[in-house]
């Protein structure tokens, strides 16, 4: 018996699992499913994004919105492929391979390429039709590694599909020997214009759930494992598209043994989470405390001494953000420097005692210290304890004696401040036609929405900049 079997077997003593537990699996697979199958294309979404649109349909940061569709056709296809699984009297069909393509691409579109030569050239991608143009790929040598023609994919899909319904039938091959020789074949076809990669993997899954497997996941990171897995048996079938749409199990042995090692990982998470132990891989609780503060990022929360602190070390983040994105403006002023306020506490009524004390307190020193490096302005500042008193809090960046001014030399200060109200935090600056910013009492809230204001902020600076040294000149 092999690893797959007893892997298999034991996975199977353990079912029927709790409904709690299922529904834990079935969750981590359709996100990473989804974020891998799609990040091997070429999709940007992250796996935090993915997470956020495909559980709560809401979009974070900026995203190519066919990015965001074409995750969620993938999630649709998803589902699809799994109600087809389930019925397993209906075998597999052409036609519902091609409306899981229709329902991945959506619609037609138009590519337009410009050549070598400059000219410009179009070709239309059809949504759920066989492929009307050539389509290959350029390997890792140089080559040009052609798929199966126009002409000839709709008899070898045909073919194909025949040959998987007999082979389920007949039952001379394992239900791993099946989906790899499947993929294989359908890769080397490659019927339609995009999204070949996508489908291919849902289909594996199609004969694995089918053939009671778990399903898998080809991770992006793997990405070139898979690939050269595909390439090596490219070789042993060799470059002419029919014969690999015909290939045999013994020629893909390199792309089985790789297919193998994705089932094995699928069944050890099934059997670790079927005896209650923990399936999340590193990150993975990263990711969902992540996905959390996203989601309570819009609540509007209290002021509190955790959300003064979160907030607090997410301005000075901001604070970096912004000096990095403007490194390259010290080098046209005399000197640079670093300075912040001490940190404003609110101001408490003295009691009776404090009142009849004739000894007087020493005044606050308020002036600014100054700083050479962030690094030593970031240091100091944990040094201020953090409670529900304090009331705001500035950094300022002097910009000193502009060096290509001639004689009216100029400098610049910038001030950008945080202070912390009762029901939000308001992000403020001393630049003219930059409006204060509400945050809400969460570091997600601060970093997402200040990024941009800070962006703002350097746009702002530069003008303002640019516009004084041209009227020294």
């Amino acid at each position: 018996m092999n690893a797959i079997e007893k892997l298999y077997k034991e996975w199977l003593s353990l079912q029927p699992v709790t409904e709690e537990i299922q529904a834990r699996i079935d969750r981590k697979f359709m996100l990473e499913f989804n974020y891998n199958s799609n990040h091997i294309e070429g999709n940007t979404l992250t796996y935090g994004q993915t997470e956020l649109l495909l559980l709560f349909d809401k979009v974070d940061g900026n995203a190519k919105m066919q990015d965001l569709e074409e995750m969620k056709a993938h999630n649709v296809c998803l589902k699809m492929m799994q109600t087809e699984a389930a019925d397993k009297e209906r075998p597999l069909t052409e036609t519902f391979v091609r409306k899981l393509h229709e329902t991945l691409l959506r619609e037609d579109y138009t590519v337009y390429k410009t050549l070598k030569d400059g000219t410009q050239t179009s070709y239309v991608v059809h949504a759920g039709v066989y492929k009307t143009r050539p389509n290959s790929v350029i390997t890792a040598t140089g080559e040009r590694f052609e798929y199966a023609s126009p002409e000839e994919t709709p008899a070898l899909m045909t073919s194909l599909v025949k040959w998987y319904n007999d082979a389920v039938e007949e039952g001379n091959m394992s239900i791993l020997e099946l989906a790899s020789l499947f993929h294989y074949r359908y890769i080397r076809i490659h019927p339609f214009e995009d999204g070949n990669g996508r489908i291919a993997r849902l289909l594996v899954n199609f004969i694995l759930l089918r053939g009671g497997y778990p399903m898998i996941i080809v991770r992006s990171n793997d990405k070139d494992n898979y690939l050269n897995a595909l390439n090596s048996s490219d070789i042993n079938v060799g470059l002419i598209p029919s014969d690999g749409a015909n290939a045999e199990l013994v020629q893909i042995q390199p792309f089985t043994e790789y297919m193998q090692m994705c089932v094995e990982r699928a069944l050890t998470i099934r059997i670790k989470a079927a005896k209650g132990e923990n399936i999340e891989e590193d990150g993975d609780i990263k990711k969902r405390i992540a996905l959390i503060k996203k989601q309570t990022a819009n609540k509007k929360i209290e002021k509190s001494t955790a959300g003064v602190r979160e907030c607090r070390r997410a301005f000075y983040d901001l604070c970096k953000h912004f000096e990095e994105s403007i490194s390259e403006l010290k080098t046209m002023f005399d000197s640079y420097s670093l300075s912040y306020e001490r940190p404003k506490l609110v101001e408490k009524e003295q009691s009776f005692i404090e009142k009849i004390n004739l000894t007087p307190k020493p005044k606050e020193y308020t002036k600014p210290e100054t700083f050479i490096s962030f690094k030593n302005l970031y240091y100091n500042r944990r040094m201020v304890p953090v409670n529900f008193d304090l009331t705001e809090e500035e950094v300022i960046f002097n910009f000193k004696n502009y060096l290509y001014a001639g004689d009216n030399v100029f400098s610049k200060e910038v001030s950008i401040k945080i202070e912390f109200l009762p029901k939000n935090c308001l992000l403020s600056s001393n630049i003219e036609g930059v409006d204060s910013l509400e945050v809400g009492y969460s570091e997600f809230d601060v970093i997402e929405l200040g990024k941009p204001y800070m962006n703002t902020l350097c746009n702002k600076i530069l003008d303002e900049i640019e516009r004084t040294a041209k009227a020294t000149k």
